[in-house]
């Protein structure tokens, strides 16, 4: 990933954090208490997943893709992760 990808993503989890809550094309809820931060790069599309408890923005899994669908591991990824901190609260 390139210097200027990593910045792409980075910019966009700030504006995330800090004007929350948005929608689209920014951010997209994916599931209960699950959303993902949308980047578009010039080689793939870049994914933050997260929850937000407590006014906190979690991260949970990043992952960078070729198409518009969300693979079904990287989803699965970030519910595991989810859930664990769930369980441990």
């Amino acid at each position: 990933m390139t210097r200027e990808d990593r910045r792409a993503i980075g910019e966009d989890l700030k504006t995330a954090q800090f004007g929350w809550p948005l929608g689209m094309p920014l951010i997209r809820k994916l599931e209960k208490d699950l959303w993902e931060v949308r980047t578009s790069l010039e080689d793939g599309i870049a994914r933050v997943l997260f929850t937000v408890q407590d006014n906190r923005m979690i991260l949970l899994h990043g992952f960078i893709k070729k198409s518009q669908k969300t693979p079904k591991n990287e989803l699965e990824t970030a519910k595991k992760r989810l859930k664990r901190l769930e369980d441990e609260e």
